[in-house]
């Protein structure tokens, strides 16, 4: 409501008190009232500060008659009625009222300019279609037409609404009205195609623009930024020193060093740094901050500390750029003192300071400290920002307190796909994967659509779970999606399907999809276990010839089909190609040729290897000992597990299952049972199922089966599918039927899908004569639809490696096996 009154009041002089007729005896007639001028309003107007001084000011130009015929007023209202998110029927009211006044585009102008002032608040949806309006308006119904002024403001509000072909219409237009050559127009002009991703088009506005300012060199750089055209943005503005005569402004750096900082080239860091001194912009602390920020990405943390040192003025920007690059380059520590050094100096604390520390303090394990922060952000109200909120997601979720990430969660008011992707990784990476499934099933509901990162958390949560529907509905939506030809997708689609045992479906999406090293590590792991074993050293061949970066995980994958085809010669050629390339100084690949050789029987190289090894690990010690085993030198491999002892490298759950696996296999029970003692009086290991089934097998094979049944009613546990294998096969060897019709059963309750349990009794109860019962035992495995795998062997013939399965013969001359 205007007060109308009030304002009277206020601008009328003060009254000369009367005699109640004297106005009747004047005979002269009083002056017309003198209003100010619309020259002394319009300031008052343009400089409101909030919407009721907007109203007092349209109150009292209404009031002095200034409205509706002053197009001036009416337009400085409109602008200050946009700038504090009025309802678009205000500003549409003003205009109504004086544009019949109006003699120029002025006033339409300035109106399509409110709308893309409107365009980020409240009634964005309305604007869209009354900025378009007032532009045909022009077009059409006024008595003149668009000015230069008219089409920047269009092109903004296409820009905004991501309205391409209406721009498109604009931009045919101002061509017929001649308006290309304008540098205003063209500059709006590149902005908007920015804006919708046309980068052709971009390209082309520019490079046809008969001149150019500085404006248009800052807008195409920060548009090629901004879209991931990194290298085109660079090349921008090095052509601008070189050909514009421009010189780059603060703008024109700060839009740059970004993209140097994304580009982790630190040489083109140093150089803008050196332009900077020269042209005298070092002191401008904007340059700064973006140098801190892009040395800190680059990790060059000397050039960063330099340059904050150098710094004459620092804000809260400049102290959270240094404290990013401490917690980016690992250096935590350094990241915290900074953080303590700013509140020492009363810099103000922001939410991005706080979203920067959190988690340094979770890598520095300072859970407590974190929680400080939390209430600290709680009694300042910064909890309910957003970036702020997922951080403490973040903090809470990696510490393993669910139940207080989930409540910061649920909390945060409007979520955003990060917050959503935060709190799935958490559930997902912890073992919680029905949890995350349940959240991504919530997150689309909510209307919100996963992104690569949400796919790339869940794909392995379904992979973990082996749950194959999940992972191909996920599959399915991420097509829909259009993220299924991501890198990170179809990395994470390859893995799971690996997983899951559908190799065919993992090799499929490998072939289809863009690749990297990862991916093809993920194939070769997938195969490495399986009957297609050689794929594995074919694609591990094929990762060398493309030059990829073949690391850790391609070593250990290869060697673990080495091992499984027991394939000397190409182990052996892979040794030697890690070796040139110093990785067999590496731990887990030294492991992983002592399994290699052990397992393929060369235990003489295996020896050589360990012997090499300069700090051994548990691993190392066990995979020696269980390899000596595995070959019948028992002497050896209870001698290497006292050395373990004496080398000052303690036992873990696998040492004691290697020595008592050599122990089972050598018939040293009393040995055996004095290392089972030993490991139960240990406090910090807690015996397994395996282990019990490692001292039935010594008792089994030793033909202490009373002492067997025995050690298994005393288990702590319920007894599975190794200890009942274990007493099955002891009672075979020893015709124990009884014994052994009693371990079977219980074998294939355990695990009735194993075909090798089904055949084992089989056998047992023929060997005993009981036919009935050995039909029986078919019988079942027939019913349960459990189906024998044939067993597959491998035969290198020049240089490659052929498989053949039972039923097969294998001819060199063919291309493959042929069944016979």
């Amino acid at each position: 409501m205007f007060h109308h009154v009030r304002f009277l009041r206020l601008a009328s002089p003060t009254p000369t008190r009367l005699h109640p007729l004297a106005a009747f005896h004047s005979t002269t007639v009083p002056p017309p009232p003198q209003w100010p001028p619309a020259a002394d309003i319009l300031p008052i107007c343009t400089a409101t500060q909030s919407l009721s001084s907007t109203r007092q000011a349209h109150a009292l130009a209404v009031i002095h008659g200034h409205l509706p015929s002053s197009v001036s007023i009416s337009a400085a209202l409109i602008l200050s009625y946009a700038a504090h998110h009025s309802p678009p029927s205000t500003l549409q009211s003003l205009f109504t009222q004086t544009v019949s006044f109006s003699r120029s585009p002025f006033l339409h102008n300035t109106f399509i300019r409110a709308c893309t002032v409107l365009s980020t608040g409240p009634h964005k949806k309305r604007v869209v279609d009354l900025g378009f309006w007032l532009y045909n308006d022009l077009l059409s119904a006024a008595p003149f037409g668009p000015d230069d002024y008219t089409f920047p403001f269009v092109f903004k509000l296409c820009a905004d609404f991501s309205h391409l072909l209406k721009g498109l219409e604009v931009h045919g237009r101002l061509i017929k009205a001649g308006f290309d050559d304008d540098v205003f127009v063209n500059n709006t002009l590149i902005l908007f195609y920015g804006s919708c991703g046309d980068l052709r088009s971009v390209g082309k506005v520019f490079d046809e623009m008969p001149q150019r300012d500085l404006i248009s060199w800052n807008t195409g750089i920060r548009i090629f930024a901004d879209n991931e055209r990194l290298l085109d943005s660079v090349g921008l503005f090095k052509n601008m020193i070189a050909k514009s005569g421009f010189v780059p402004n603060v703008i024109s750096v700060v839009s740059v060093l970004p993209v140097c900082a994304s580009l982790e080239n630190q040489n083109l860091v140093s150089l803008i740094h050196s332009y900077v001194f020269k042209v005298g912009l070092d002191g401008e602390i904007r340059i700064g901050n973006a140098l801190v920020d892009a040395y800190g990405k680059c990790g060059n943390i000397g050039a960063l500390e330099g340059v904050f040192d150098d710094m004459v003025e620092r804000n809260e920007v400049s102290w959270n750029s240094i404290i990013g690059g401490f917690s980016r380059t690992g250096l935590n520590s350094d990241a915290l003192n900074c953080f303590r050094s700013m509140i020492r100096e009363r810099v103000e604390i922001n939410t991005v300071t706080i979203a920067t520390i959190l988690p340094t303090l979770i890598e520095l394990n300072l859970f407590d400290k974190g929680k400080e922060i939390h209430s600290f952000t709680v009694k300042n109200g910064m909890d309910s920002d957003v970036f702020v909120a997922n951080a403490l997601v973040d903090m809470y979720g990696k510490s393993r307190r669910f139940s207080e990430a989930s409540s910061v969660f649920y909390n945060i008011g409007a979520k955003n796909i990060v917050s959503w992707n935060t709190m799935i990784g958490n559930f997902a990476q912890n073992g919680l994967e029905f949890e995350a499934l349940e959240l991504v099933r919530d997150m689309q509901t909510r209307g919100e659509i996963p992104n690569s990162v949400t796919l790339s958390n869940i794909l392995p949560a379904c992979a973990r779970i082996g749950s194959l529907r999940h992972g191909e509905e996920i599959h399915a939506r991420s097509i829909r999606w259009g993220s299924a030809f991501d890198l990170f997708v179809s990395n994470a689609l390859t893995d799971m399907y690996a997983k899951c045992g559908c190799l065919n479906l993992a090799r499929t999406i490998f072939d289809i999809s863009p690749r990297d090293d990862i991916s093809y590590n993920t194939l070769i792991m997938g195969y490495s276990q399986t009957n297609e074993s050689s794929n594995s050293i074919s694609l591990f061949t094929e990762m060398e010839m493309l030059g990829l970066n073949i690391d850790t995980v391609s070593y250990m994958g290869v060697l673990s089909a080495c091992t499984n085809m027991s394939a000397v010669k190409e182990g052996k050629q892979i040794h030697a190609f890690a070796t040139r390339r110093l990785f067999h100084e590496h731990l887990f690949i030294a492991n992983s040729f002592l399994d290699f050789y052990t397992k393929c029987g060369q235990i003489k190289i295996a020896k050589k290897v360990f012997d090499r090894i300069p700090k051994k690990d548990t691993a190392s010690w066990n995979t020696m000992i269980l390899g000596f085993g595995m070959l019948g030198e028992f002497k050896s491999a209870i001698d290497l597990f006292e050395a373990m002892k004496e080398d000052g490298v303690e036992y873990d759950s696998v040492s004691y299952i290697a020595v008592l696996s050599a122990c089972s296999h050598g018939g040293l029970v009393e040995r055996g049972k004095a290392y089972f003692n030993d490991m139960l009086a240990r406090k910090n290991l807690e015996p397994s199922e395996t282990h019990y089934a490692c001292m039935v097998d010594l008792l089994g094979r030793c033909g202490l089966m009373e002492e067997a049944v025995k050690l298994i009613d005393g288990m702590p546990m319920k007894p599975g599918a190794n200890t009942w294998g274990a007493l099955l096969g002891a009672s075979r060897v020893h015709g124990n039927v009884e014994l052994g019709f009693w371990a079977g059963e219980n074998l294939l309750e355990a695990k009735p899908d194993n075909p090798g349990y089904y055949v084992v009794l089989s056998n047992m109860y023929v060997e005993a004569g009981r036919w009935e019962d050995a039909d029986r035992v078919r019988k079942v495995m027939s019913t349960r639809r459990v189906k024998k795998n044939p067993a597959c062997s491998w035969v290198q013939v020049q240089d490659q490696m052929q498989g053949f399965i039972s039923g097969e013969r294998f001819d060199p001359y063919l291309s493959g096996a042929v069944s016979t």
